[in-house]
């Protein structure tokens, strides 16, 4: 059996790594870990759609909450600190 899974391309908000620097160490690696696997699957975890936007989501983690655009043409996400 073979496993298929896509790729997605991620498009990083530049000022996400300027807020991580703020955020502790074990909560940063946490939100690093969960953008690694949006990459994979965007679909997985607690995500919504945000209602009123056309194609922004959100994924919890934790008490912190990452939004994101998915882009159906192109598969990739702009991930939004």
């Amino acid at each position: 059996m073979v496993s298929l899974k896509a790729i997605w391309v991620l498009q990083i908000d530049p000022t996400l790594e300027k807020d991580l620097k703020r955020f502790p160490q074990k909560d940063k690696k946490r939100i690093l870990d969960v953008i690694k696997d949006l990459a994979i699957d965007p679909y997985t975890s607690d995500i919504q759609k945000m209602k009123g936007e056309r194609n922004v989501w959100r994924r919890r983690i934790g008490s912190y909450r990452l939004f994101y655009n998915r882009f159906a043409k192109n598969p990739g996400l702009l991930v939004r600190g």
